[in-house]
């Protein structure tokens, strides 16, 4: 039998290849940057052919350092930055523009108009699709880069275009063209597919006035897509496994049962709850989205999206040039007992759950003479977990649960500064990992359980192993004083760009 099975993780800032056990060790890693464009204030930009480069490369490395072959390679398993958009010519394989990415935010008048002029479409979106109508999602990117780019929508009405999320491009690309499919979860995300017949949706399609012909094939996130091109690793690869990172991460850390949740802490801020086989509607601006197709049947989840978490860690590095590394925020914020009344909001590209705001931008409030920048780096690392707080409270005012525990993954959840705040600040116990990956876990888990490397999910929840429990002992006044400066601290910045 083969001994690994490899993790494609496509994230929004790197690539990064991890090679796991059948223990669920890792045991070889690869990680690469790429390199993020701003062409202009609230857009985000990606160049997909850095990013396939990228992930070929670290696929190769990882192997090298393994010193493996092809042959040890069970399957791979694919996880990626959800909504981001690619377009590419379905001959050569070359994308028609650069990737617009999830956090970006150029639709924002396209949608406020469109549901001005349409309030009937708010309702047609979310019955079907479970999501809001809003630019973070890939259909209105796909309308804006056939409006945009010269020539792609005649093209694309001819069946030359190719539409993917960076999933189905780096299927396409690892299977030189042969396959174009994109799994259930990823599709759920693009406004376009409907999560309770599990098909494109002709009406959405023809509402944003995208071609289906561009459109993948939808399959579910564990089975065989494919193999990869002999030319790539020196022999064909199985590619079994494919699912969006929340999903991956939902899966990796064993959360199989409704009521089970957990937060990543990556580029942005995601906390999932599963819901079951049967999806459910959400009071509370959260989202249902599919978590994955297995086993012949599709699991639900609950989400809200926080659009600046880990990058709000990144500007402090490479923007404002405070700190030198991303571990360096958890000793500064050490260095002062709080934030001296200073709250950070870091919305640059808006606000995700469970306000909704493309409007809203980034600020940092209640300064005083006396605050430094220690103050501002703790308060930057605070507002993770004010932001995730806001999206756990409404879940559990959706699921009528106060939350047990709340796993956590991502690298943030490494800063135990942050895991402690996040703990007295939403009054619920952290639970961290051994293995903080679950993102590449996860994608492994699916596509090793599609080729028999491993039986079932028992044998996942064995893999399973706690690091640390962080357990909530701030007072409940100063917790109340801290939240209402937070709320007044977001109600100042909603609706800033508009």
């Amino acid at each position: 039998m083969s001994k690994y099975v490899m993790a494609l993780d496509s994230g929004t800032t790197s690539n990064r290849c991890i090679l796991f056990d059948k223990a669920g060790n890792m045991i070889s890693v690869a990680q690469k940057e790429f390199t993020q464009h701003f062409p202009q204030p609230g857009w985000v930009e990606h160049d997909a052919s850095e990013i396939w480069q990228g992930q070929l490369s670290v696929a190769r490395e990882a192997l090298s350092k393994a010193g493996a072959t092809y042959e040890d390679v069970a399957a791979i398993g694919i996880t990626n930055q959800r909504e981001t958009v690619v377009l590419w010519d379905r001959a050569t394989g070359l994308p028609v523009c650069h990737a617009i990415v999830w956090q970006c935010r150029r639709t924002a008048d396209f949608t406020e108009k469109l549901k001005a002029g349409h309030p009937e479409y708010v309702e047609i979106f979310r019955s079907k699709t479970g999501l809001k109508l809003d630019p973070y999602f890939s259909g209105t990117k796909i309308r804006w880069m056939l409006d945009n780019v010269p020539g792609v929508r005649e093209r694309a009405e001819k069946g030359e275009i190719c539409f993917g999320t960076i999933d189905s491009w780096l299927i396409y690309k690892l299977t030189k063209g042969r396959v174009h499919v994109t799994d259930y979860s990823n599709a759920s995300r693009t406004l376009l597919f409907n999560i309770k017949t599990l098909k494109w949706d002709e009406e959405l399609c023809r509402i944003l006035d995208i071609p289906m012909s561009i459109l993948p094939e939808a399959k579910p996130s564990s089975c065989i897509y494919g193999q990869t091109d002999s030319e790539f690793f020196g022999g064909p690869i199985k590619i079994s496994g494919a699912a969006g990172d929340q999903q991956c991460a939902l899966f990796g850390q064993t959360c199989f049962k409704p009521g089970e949740a957990k937060n990543t802490y990556g580029t942005g801020a995601f906390l999932l709850m599963n819901i079951g086989t049967e999806p459910k509607e959400s009071k509370n601006d959260l989202l249902t989205t599919i978590a994955w197709g297995l086993d012949g049947h599709v699991e639900y989840a609950f989400e809200g999206s926080v659009f600046v978490a880990g990058a709000a860690i990144q500007w402090l590095r490479d923007e404002l040039r405070i700190i030198d590394s991303s571990p360096d925020s958890e000793y500064f914020a050490t260095k002062v007992p709080d934030t001296n009344g200073c709250y950070v909001v870091p919305a640059f590209t808006g606000l995700g759950a469970p306000y909704w705001d493309p409007y809203a931008r980034g600020a940092i409030l209640g300064l005083t003479r006396g605050v430094s920048k220690y103050h501002i780096i703790r308060a930057t690392l605070e507002s993770l977990a004010f932001q995730s707080n806001d999206v756990l409270k409404a879940m559990e005012r959706d699921s009528g649960v106060k939350t047990g525990s709340l796993k956590v993954d991502g690298g943030a959840c490494k800063n135990n500064f942050l895991m402690q705040f996040q703990a007295d600040i939403s009054d619920a116990p952290i639970v961290r990992p051994s293995c903080v990956e679950t993102t590449a876990m996860g994608a492994s888990y699916l596509a090793g359980l599609a080729v028999g490397y491993w039986e079932d999910k028992d044998d996942v929840i064995k893999n399973w192993a706690v690091d640390r429990k962080f357990i909530p002992v701030m007072s409940e006044p100063e917790r109340r004083k801290q939240l209402k400066g937070w709320e007044q601290a977001v109600a100042a910045i909603c609706g800033w760009a508009k």
